[in-house]
């Protein structure tokens, strides 16, 4: 009962302050679902799981694949199955209606979790009077008071809008994507990140309109050749890029579900202006960190005042010792749902577990859901050549073509793989890099061998599972500096 009543901290620090609470956990996300906590504040408006239940990784990768069972559909035709002759149609709504159905269904299930571990759940927003106190405030605007030994910020993001006439009226962002009640229609997705690549590939996939605007280059901190093939990809299967280009201006021309909008967009390369009309505008240009508006002035805690993003040391401890932070809010780390679910454990079992490990933000696997799906861990070969020198890498790669796509005879070599090794390491993995068919559970397994150490050596060592997308890598043979075809041929 010491530490459900807030005095453990007392009794193994010998403090004399008397706290309502021994630990305060700030956001009802990935990171915050700790297994030791016995106070949870919520952001208003935002279920339990956060972004990525509600808005994000769920939502994203259901939608991704109603867009794959599309093309599925048209596959098994070659496969001998009789289906009508008129074209397949999707109904958004029956979409939109499961996918939310199902996210309702997990928030649930946490709410069952929280009550099974005893601990407490209150939707409010908090905000910090002083170090060890915050104020919470619901949605009725009644305020209640509560202390504690330590904190954890596990805030999350919000989308970014532009700051342009018409963003914040007529757009919408992934947030609302996702559980919009009516189909998009003809849509432009303004920004090159994973989730614009993601979105405007899906809605792609559905059958619509898609424009994708990009200011500069694709998915940003990722492999260019990667980034590159999976952009291609998506061209030649329909959606639309508008480059080097950035709106100035959206207006309404007509209201509806959906209604119609024209965009003024800029050249970055000129003066050049020009205008487009589309259904629904998607603002996809990053995220920026729920931090500012929670009082951590008032406890002390610095933020980088560029981003919104907490500096943290490897024990995600703040400049002020009792406050920690962990997700998407940390300053240089991933923002990735694993990692904050990672960090989130571990730091419970390191403050009342009496354990020592901490969270390695290395080697991190992660995969962007394309409809050609890309999945990465280790380093960029941009990222490889500044660290090491081009001379001391040797990268290996090689297109191929999955067997499931030979019989509908689509997509011959176009996906793509390659390792990036480190010669002055005995020929160590440094980069994994994979573009094809269910890029995440390929990239998992070889995510743990590179925590291992592996090496190329090992790698060919290694027997492939035939036939499969994930043995490309036991079977590469040809490197880049030998400008050697790597088309594949049979099997």
């Amino acid at each position: 009962f010491a530490w459900s009543y807030g005095v453990l901290q007392q009794l193994l620090c010998g403090e004399n302050e008397v706290y309502d609470y021994d630990l305060i956990v700030i956001g009802g996300g990935s990171g915050g679902h700790l297994q030791m906590c016995d106070f949870v504040f919520l952001w208003l408006g935002t279920g339990l799981g956060g972004t990525c239940v509600n808005v994000g990784c769920i939502p994203k990768k259901l939608m991704h694949q109603t867009a794959l069972l599309g093309t599925s559909i048209q596959d098994a035709r070659k496969f001998g199955w009789e289906l009508p002759e008129e074209t397949v149609k999707h109904n958004w709504e029956t979409m939109k209606t499961a996918v939310n159905n199902y996210i309702g269904s997990l928030n649930w299930g946490y709410r069952v979790a929280l009550r099974d571990k005893n601990v407490n759940y209150v939707n409010s927003y908090a905000e910090f009077i002083e170090s060890h106190k915050i104020k919470a405030t619901n949605k009725r605007g009644k305020e209640t008071f509560h202390t504690a030994a330590k904190f954890i910020l596990a805030t999350g993001e919000r989308p970014r809008y532009l700051g342009i006439t018409g963003d914040k009226e007529y757009c919408i962002t992934s947030d609302d994507l996702f559980s919009l009640p009516h189909c998009p229609g003809k849509t432009l997705v303004i920004g090159a990140s994973y989730v614009a690549l993601e979105c405007g590939g899906f809605l792609a996939g559905l059958g619509l309109d898609v424009t994708v605007m990009v200011r500069s280059i694709l998915l940003r901190g990722f492999d260019q050749d990667m980034a590159n093939r999976a952009g291609k990809h998506m061209e030649e299967h329909g959606v639309k890029f508008l480059r080097k280009y950035v709106p100035i201006k959206v207006e309404e021309l007509e209201a509806g579900t959906p209604g119609r909008l024209k965009v003024t967009a800029k050249s970055t390369e000129g003066d050049e202006t020009i205008e487009g009309e589309y259904n629904t505008v998607l603002i996809a240009v990053g995220r920026d960190a729920c931090t500012g508006k929670i009082g951590l002035d008032q406890a002390g805690v610095k933020v980088n005042p560029k981003n919104g993003k907490i500096p943290v040391n490897d024990e995600e401890q703040t400049n002020v010792p009792h406050i920690y932070a962990i997700g998407d809010i940390l300053e240089g780390k991933w923002e990735l749902t694993p990692v904050a679910i990672q960090a989130g454990k571990l730091l419970a079992r390191r403050l009342y577990a009496g354990a020592s490990l901490k969270c390695d933000y290395v080697n991190v696997p992660t995969t962007v859901f394309t409809p050609l799906e890309y999945g990465a861990c280790g380093l960029s070969e941009e990222k490889a050549m500044e660290l090491y020198g081009q001379d001391n890498l040797e990268v290996y790669h090689s297109l191929f073509w999955p067997l499931e796509f030979t019989v509908p005879n689509r997509d011959n070599n176009k996906c793509y793989s390659k390792i990036i090794c480190n010669k002055l390491d005995n020929g160590r993995v440094i980069g994994f890099h994979y573009l094809g068919p269910n890029a995440g559970e390929v990239m998992q397994g070889y995510g743990v061998a590179m925590k291992c150490g592996l090496t190329k050596e090992q790698l060919d060592n290694t027997i492939g599972i035939h036939p499969t997308c994930a043995e490309i890598f036991t079977t590469m043979e040809v490197t880049k500096s030998s400008g050697g075809d790597i088309t594949q041929t049979g099997c």
